[in-house]
């Protein structure tokens, strides 16, 4: 297993966000699911990403959000806010925020209103590390169309604006590059789907969707492809297996749904999406339930 020594590493939950059935935040639940997640092996959460729908939430829920996570956490339990924004002035405000709030990190996209050039990464990322916190970037170019290429990183890196990467993009070739040219850049898991592959390419962290549901499992098997043991990575294998089915929905279009469902199914409090996220259809529903239902009659929790 990987050793925890900074903040932002380990298995962060992007938490999922509970509405009330008038669509207000369920801060109640959100803060016993906060609880429940670090009774369950977890390291920390990270509150206000997209998971948690943050773009539909007003700036008086999102730091409620922030608050309520902090205070349900225990000793040594972390809280990693999402403090993404439309402008950098904004981001900074949020991850001011979070500082005053008790936070230990934020995780930070870069600037999404446009095809941003490094130039103006840099000078984002700059702005959000005003804040005093860690920063995490966030890659994610699918959505953002801002590629945080290896060579960006390192740049950012060297300039101390940036601890860690949550790598998205599913190319484990860059887990290498990021490593050649940026050595003391932490790499994190982005997507769930590919967490064996970047745990073996040395991944000290995984911020994750699925163990909103599946906690236990999951930092299992987080532990088991982290930990530098060839036996652990055959243990790992069959149980990566057996997820993937769940697993891959964390970097499909139908993410915060799907997750919500297979909560619902687990047992936790995953609930309706606000606007404009809608239910499912009824085909991918059936599915998602169906491989839910199959990974937990294998024992899987």
């Amino acid at each position: 297993m990987t050793t925890r020594t900074q903040p932002w590493q380990g298995i962060h939950v992007a938490t999922a966000l509970p509405f009330n059935d008038d669509g207000s935040v369920d801060h109640a639940s959100f803060g016993e699911h906060v609880a429940w997640l670090a009774a369950n092996g977890c390291d920390g959460v990270c509150p206000n990403g997209s998971l948690g729908e943050y773009q539909t939430l007003t700036p008086e829920e999102r730091a409620k959000v922030v608050e309520t996570a902090v205070a349900a956490s225990p000793e040594g339990f972390t809280v990693m806010p999402g403090v993404a924004a439309y402008g950098a002035d904004e981001s900074r405000r949020w991850a001011e925020q979070a500082r005053d709030a008790g936070a230990a990190s934020v995780l930070a996209l870069p600037p999404n209103t446009f095809k941003a050039d490094d130039d103006t990464v840099v000078a984002h990322y700059r702005e959000v590390a005003k804040a005093g916190l860690p920063v995490v970037a966030y890659n994610n170019p699918y959505d953002t169309k801002v590629d945080l290429t290896p060579a960006l990183l390192a740049r950012l890196h060297a300039e101390g604006l940036i601890v860690a990467v949550k790598e998205f993009t599913g190319d484990v070739r860059r887990a290498y590059e990021i490593a050649e040219l940026a050595p003391e850049l932490d790499l994190l898991v982005g997507s769930d789907d590919v967490l064996l592959e970047l745990g073996l390419a040395g991944a000290v962290g995984w911020i994750a969707g699925y163990p909103n549901a599946i906690p236990q499992s999951t930092v299992n098997l987080y532990n088991l492809v982290t930990s530098g043991s060839t036996d652990d990575i055959a243990t790992a294998l069959p149980i990566y297996r057996d997820l993937h089915p769940l697993l891959r929905w964390d970097s499909k279009t139908e993410f915060v749904q799907s997750i919500k469902l297979s909560m619902d199914i687990a047992g936790r409090k995953g609930g309706a999406c606000r606007q404009p996220r809608g239910p499912l259809p009824a085909e991918l529903a059936a599915r998602i339930t169906a491989d839910t239902e199959a990974v937990l009659a294998k024992g899987y929790k």
